[in-house]
């Protein structure tokens, strides 16, 4: 009875893959055809495409996402409203994540306003869909089952980055790039690396003691986290960060590593070392970021994102050891055994409290007037 019930669990599963790649794959041909048609019916020195729906920004609904798509309109100072926009798995991605409470909300806001950039709150769709497809592709069973359907790898891939691409391009308004914060989502960065050869990382990277009580203190609720215990979760923020880290170094030409303490204390150097690996011009207003909360082409940020309300003041170092003196003495004892990757990204598992370094003089302006 065990066995016949996992059976049909198992069965159940796989024609719920199978349908939802069916989905994906028939609705990305449909956009081809109906693209196709569209041309066909376009005349010269047309600023769109006939019969094609304008969404919000004047975003071309119905583009073709398996060889490019196009978009138009901008924020103010990024790509020029006339000019169309062709958006594809080639296109220069960039993807922000690290554990959460790590400072992935303060990256992306400082990257939202750059005028020619593009994040936006989190999806939350991007890592759940990944982790499917890390589960089917570990399973033995459930992968020779797909290849025996004809759901192969190569049809897999083309799902997952037309699926991906729709839901980053068209999450937010148009800009000459785009980018993606949903932390866990660099847990799949081997993968995004294949089926976006273009895209870059960004691996935010936080004192685990410092991201753990974040969590606990806040009531951040991450699934399989134990927010009653900080042995819990520092085991679960080392086995994390290892796994994206690892990747990271594995892919270095194509992510960076960003420490945020070092961001916090010093964030002109971070912010103009990041825009050149982007390849992406330097601009101040990612120095300013509150200014440009809430306004037109600005920083757009959740109401339910626990970092919200942190992520609206300048830049500051309020934040950097507020864990000292609140974790059990039996975890601090224990520290170098719990997360050993304390040690590997360059932090002191014993020091309390720690020596990040001195801000710069902007900072502690910033801090000066936050505590005011």
């Amino acid at each position: 009875m065990v066995m016949m019930g996992k059976l049909k669990q198992n069965l159940l599963v796989a024609c719920l893959v199978i349908s939802s790649v069916t989905v994906f794959y028939l609705g990305r041909h449909a956009m081809e055809c109906h693209h196709r048609i569209e041309e066909r019916s376009s005349q010269p020195g047309d600023q769109g495409v006939l019969g094609g729906l304008q969404g919000p920004g004047g975003l071309l609904l119905g583009g073709s996402l398996g060889s490019s798509a196009i978009l138009r309109g901008s924020r103010p100072g990024g790509h020029n409203l006339s000019a169309p926009f062709v958006y594809n798995k080639d296109m220069p991605l960039v993807f922000i994540g690290g554990v959460p409470r790590s400072g992935t909300t303060l990256m992306r806001a400082m990257l939202d306003a750059h005028p020619e950039v593009r994040c936006g709150e989190e999806t939350r769709v991007i890592p759940r869909i990944l982790a499917m497809k890390q589960m089917w592709s570990r399973s033995g069973r459930e992968k020779m089952r797909l290849d025996e359907a004809g759901v192969t790898d190569e049809v897999l891939d083309a799902a997952m980055q037309a699926f991906l691409l729709e839901i980053i391009v068209k999450h937010g308004e148009p800009a000459n790039f785009l980018c993606n914060k949903d932390p866990f989502a660099l847990k799949s960065l081997s993968y995004l690396a294949k089926i976006f050869p273009h895209a870059k990382f960004v691996l935010m990277i936080r004192d685990g003691r410092a991201s753990v009580h974040s969590m606990i203190s806040r009531k951040v609720t991450i699934a399989g986290f134990d927010l009653g215990s900080y042995r819990d979760c520092l085991t679960k923020w080392n086995r994390a960060i290892e796994t994206m880290y690892t990747q990271c170094l594995e892919a270095s030409d194509k992510c960076l590593p960003v420490h945020y303490e070092q961001l916090v204390l010093h964030p002109e150097k971070w912010m103009r070392t990041l825009l050149k690996f982007l390849d992406i011009p330097w601009n101040e207003a990612v120095l300013h970021h509150e200014e440009l909360i809430g306004k037109a082409g600005g920083v757009s940020l959740s109401k339910v994102e626990r970092s919200t309300d942190q992520v609206i003041k300048p830049v500051n170092v309020e934040a950097l050891s507020k864990w000292v003196g609140k974790i059990p003495a039996d975890v601090l004892r224990d520290m170098p055994v719990i997360a050993p990757m304390l040690s590997r990204l360059g932090y002191d598992p014993h020091a309390n409290p720690p020596n990040y370094g001195r801000p710069d003089p902007k900072v502690l302006d910033n801090t000066r007037r936050v505590r005011m």
